[in-house]
């Protein structure tokens, strides 16, 4: 059997932020926590009752992908009044949510992200093995108080953000924005991602591509980085 030719070594990584480095927290706590916020009597399930109170936590889980409908094109990502105006018409359709308290929950929307449990210990062990590593996210407005409230920001060489360089995923021109930031070509980097849709825009580039889909449990499987690298 022909040896085969090894690739070229992996000596960047770049990370998706949202459900690939953190998770965005229990969508029941984000609207009791925005509930106690106002200052209102009870918890939402009470006044609301079990069923509505249901209803609006399953909305609330899967927020931005419903937001798709508003915004197929992630406008939303390249603009924070952009952002809030998506945010308020998808919230809008929210059982049981009013806009008082539409606009406390967008308020503390940050406070519910943190990192997976597996995150800070891949990205020391990375940063031990001199790999190099940059955060790439589609967002609307400034990560870094959150990225260095979950510790990910001390452990990253750099953060591109979509509302900052006027460019989403999946265009291949924000990941060339995120090889620039790691210097280093395309065929040593790695992307790591939670949706196909949007990180594997990487491979146009030629930067090989790992998606691991999102998931509810505490630890998102980055020890495969790791075997990778």
């Amino acid at each position: 059997m022909p040896t085969l030719p090894p690739a070229p070594p992996i000596r960047g990584v770049v990370f998706d932020f949202h459900h690939t480095l953190a998770h965005a927290g229990d969508p029941a706590v984000w609207l009791r926590e925005a509930w106690a916020d106002l200052g209102r009597d009870g918890e939402p399930v009470t006044t609301l009752g079990q069923d509505r109170h249901d209803e609006a936590v399953a909305f609330l889980d899967q927020l931005w992908e419903r937001a798709r409908v508003v915004d197929p094109e992630s406008e939303r990502d390249l603009d924070p009044g952009r952002h809030r105006e998506v945010f308020d018409r998808t919230i809008a359709e929210a059982p049981g949510i009013d806009l008082e308290l539409a606009d406390a929950l967008y308020s503390i929307m940050h406070r519910q992200w943190d990192a997976y449990d597996d995150v800070l210990p891949v990205l020391e062990a990375l940063r031990d093995r001199g790999v190099r590593v940059a955060m790439l996210s589609n967002v609307g407005f400034d990560l870094t108080p959150t990225l260095e409230r979950t510790g990910v920001g001390a452990l990253i060489d750099g953060a591109v953000m979509s509302y900052a360089v006027g460019v989403v995923k999946p265009d291949p021109g924000i990941f060339q924005r995120a090889l620039e930031v790691l210097d280093l070509p395309a065929s040593e980097v790695l992307m790591v991602g939670d949706a196909w849709r949007d990180d594997a825009g990487a491979a146009a580039l030629g930067v090989r591509t790992l998606i691991l889909p999102r998931t509810d449990d505490p630890s998102h499987g980055l020890e495969l980085v790791l075997r990778l690298v």
